[in-house]
């Protein structure tokens, strides 16, 4: 059974472009769209669901392909427009920082009007659903809400999600996530990883990282730098390198033109992450 996943935001907290930011990497967003970057999300979808943006209506069998998400960025409704989603089964959660939780309240009609009133299982560590439930406790009618350990595997739709500790805000995890042909490990939010994660790691086919800063890193124990994604990343054994979680204008601008071909000496093995890239897993 092949599975898709998508990067449904590949920006940090402010966005590409910034509402408040002229510099030229946002500059070029606004230029062009495509290079215009949400908060921090992917999905993990069975192939074979249509394609988004086409002239005929989703099928039936499209619009319920089993589907799950990690993180609820608060830009989540344009970003699920944007990639042809009606139907959510699970959600899985990095942290409880707002630009990756924001959005969770976009899915509170899709359980009231859609799922009969069956509720949405929500999975993350307990710091993260302590704070969730904080933030949108009035969702109890509508959230199943479940604690997942760093370290306890968790399976959806023949696919392993195993949360592992980071270097972030307490109870912040990325996912090694492992279907029968890939191994896949996610951290939108981290610095360098720990030790026994890095282990658990090592090799893997796709590493999806924090690349937060360019050159200067202005909060190293929470984040990379771009440099420090790569560095890490390769000395990991990664096939593989998505650089996400990208600013571009810390600490001095960067625009996607000037990155790309900064990362031309690494012959295809490390790309930036774009808002609705794919690929199968």
């Amino acid at each position: 059974m092949e599975h898709d996943f998508t990067f449904m935001g590949t920006a940090a907290g402010c966005g590409v472009p910034s509402f408040f930011c002229d510099c030229p990497a946002c500059e070029e967003a606004r230029a062009n769209p495509r290079l215009a970057r949400g908060d921090c999300g992917v999905m993990i979808r069975r192939a074979g669901a249509a394609a988004p943006g086409g002239s005929q209506p989703l099928s039936e069998r499209d619009a319920n392909v089993p589907t799950l998400m990690i993180d609820t960025p608060p830009d989540a409704r344009h970003q699920l427009l944007r990639e042809g989603v009606r139907w959510v089964d699970e959600i899985l959660f990095t942290h409880c920082h707002f630009d990756h939780i924001g959005g969770l309240g976009e899915y509170e009609y899709l359980v009231a009007l859609k799922r009969g009133g069956v509720k949405l299982p929500v999975f993350g560590t307990e710091e993260t659903i302590c704070g969730l439930r904080r933030e949108f406790g009035y969702l109890d009618y509508v959230i199943d809400w479940n604690i997942l350990q760093p370290g306890e595997t968790h399976e959806f739709d023949g696919v392993r999600y195993t949360p592992l500790a980071v270097t972030h805000a307490p109870g912040t995890v990325g996912y090694l996530i492992e279907t029968a042909d890939t191994r896949l490990f996610y951290a939108s939010d981290t610095a360098d990883l720990p030790p026994e994660t890095a282990e658990r790691i090592r090799g893997v086919d796709v590493l999806a990282m924090d690349a937060t800063f360019w050159k200067k890193n202005w909060n190293p124990r929470d984040h990379h730098s771009i440099q420090e994604c790569i560095a890490e990343g390769l000395a990991l054994g990664a096939k593989k390198l998505y650089l996400t979680h990208m600013c571009m204008h810390y600490d001095e601008p960067i625009t996607y033109a000037e990155l790309v071909a900064y990362l031309a000496q690494y012959d295809g093995r490390v790309e930036p992450a774009m808002d609705g890239l794919t690929f199968a897993i």
